[in-house]
């Protein structure tokens, strides 16, 4: 079975840390861009970051440029979002996405192949 789980949401205090994963089964993630996205309650899903499978470039969304950090481990199949610096307005479910490319900063408008569950992030004190 081809699919995306998305692991490590919690909750956190503003100011503190958590790292999201992203861990393929069936496939290869290797070969695959990684979109993570957001969605708030009553707000637009908003596309965070992504990163390519073929040079490692990577994309963020103005909101958490600095903050946030995507990376991947190919021999783990994982793709993890690390965030720093949390705000309470970063309160939202967590999903990872594949697609062939990221596709520059139109990342968040183009359509991926899989998506994770998602994974609930809280940051409240």
């Amino acid at each position: 079975q081809l699919q995306l789980v998305e692991s490590g949401g919690g909750l956190v205090q503003p100011g503190g840390s958590l790292r999201l994963s992203c861990a393929a089964s069936g496939f290869t993630l290797e070969t695959y861009a990684v979109g993570w996205f957001r969605q708030a309650p009553g707000k637009a899903h908003e596309g965070v970051s992504c990163i390519n499978g073929t040079d490692g470039s990577t994309y963020y969304a103005d909101s958490v440029k600095g903050r946030f950090a995507v990376s991947r481990d190919n021999a783990k199949n994982t793709v993890y979002l690390r965030m720093n610096s949390l705000k309470p307005e970063d309160t939202a479910v967590y999903y990872c996405a594949a697609r062939p490319v990221c596709g520059g900063n139109s990342y968040p408008y183009l359509p991926y192949d899989y998506w994770g569950q998602g994974t609930q992030v809280t940051v409240s004190s």
